[in-house]
């Protein structure tokens, strides 16, 4: 293997463990009540983020996702201090404190977000597309959402349009196989979801979404053909090992599946590898792991020093000028000018 190949697994590496550690952290912060609203953990699913980070270039493309967006969030480049103070809801956080963990965004990083909405940012992610492709910027677009999206409409138009303008967009289904405690399988009418790009004239691609180097091999194929004006739809078949959200108590699943499915860790799967080929490095992995508890570390003590949003922020960042409503009343013998 060659040396820069090595050194990419590694910096992969250290941005799974990374996540790892500060999504643990994060649903500690929650339960001292330090994080409040929604929070949805990523745990289990660090190689789709890590994967297709590896191959995208930050400096035209962009990204897009749902609400478990820490991990994409941190992939993209956002500082892991900027992150933990938006989820604790202080100015100093990536959306200023107004996001939270659902609402994650940095236009300089070129990552336009978590969105709330189940499926919204599919359509946004189009729009970016287009203006790529209408801007002839060589860039590319790639947007995350879990299997609950892609039963919405949205998804669906999403693709037709995204042919139909022969759009830079990458659709990339991360099927976590459970939504809001319901199985995928019990509300959808295919098992692979990768076919649904065929009603679109698209290719479609299933990826096993627990190891990384399948990832991004697959980003890497999508990303070339999206380069070129043709979309691709990737169904990322991965397992989430928290709750939907901090508020769910997970009994629709049991323990041993759980653990089953944490035989298949997308860490531990790279472990494996990078010592099947002769090039892992015991304190090179713990060194890793001391730096990504350090820099979570030092994230929650930014986050806690940190201000909360002063209450005249809260009419900032809606308008792109000043709203009408904060200028001064015109008297009545200006109206009649």
């Amino acid at each position: 293997m060659k040396k820069n190949d090595a050194d990419q697994l590694w910096q992969i590496r250290a941005s799974m463990v990374l996540m790892r550690i500060f999504e643990e952290k994060t649903g500690q912060m929650y339960g001292l009540k330090k994080i409040g609203g929604f929070c949805h953990l990523y745990n289990g699913q660090e190689a789709i983020a890590a994967g297709f980070a590896a191959i995208l270039d930050y400096s035209k493309d962009y990204v897009l996702t749902g609400y478990r967006d820490h991990g994409h969030a941190l992939a993209a480049g956002l500082e892991a201090k900027t992150i933990m103070a938006e989820l604790f809801g202080k100015v100093s956080g990536c959306s200023r404190g107004k996001g939270g963990s659902m609402h994650l965004f940095d236009a300089a990083k070129h990552f336009l977000g978590g969105n709330g909405i189940v499926g919204a940012q599919i359509p946004v992610a189009t729009g970016v597309a287009f203006a790529q492709k209408y801007r002839k910027t060589g860039g590319i677009t790639v947007v995350f959402f879990g299997d609950g999206a892609i039963h919405q409409g949205a998804f669906h138009e999403a693709l037709n349009l995204a042919r139909i303008w022969n759009l830079p967009v990458i659709f990339v289904c991360e099927n976590n196989q459970w939504g809001m405690g319901t199985s995928w399988k019990r509300v959808s009418a295919v098992d692979d979801f990768s076919l649904m790009a065929a009603a679109y004239g698209i290719r479609g691609e299933p990826v096993d979404g627990m190891n990384i180097l399948k990832v991004k091999e697959a980003a890497e194929r999508a990303a070339n053909e999206a380069r070129a004006g043709n979309p691709v739809l990737i169904e990322a078949r991965t397992y989430r090992y928290k709750g939907h959200s901090m508020s769910d108590p997970q009994k629709y699943r049991t323990r041993e599946e759980i653990d089953e499915y944490k035989k298949q860790d997308p860490i531990l799967i790279l472990d494996d590898y990078l010592k099947e080929q002769a090039i892992w490095d015991d304190s090179k992995a713990a060194s890793q792991e001391v730096s990504a508890t350090a820099i979570t570390a030092q994230a929650v003590e930014f986050a806690e020093q940190s201000a909360a949003p002063a209450i005249h922020t809260l009419y900032e960042d809606i308008y792109a000028g000043e709203p009408f409503f904060m200028k001064p009343c015109l008297s009545n013998e200006a109206r009649s000018d």
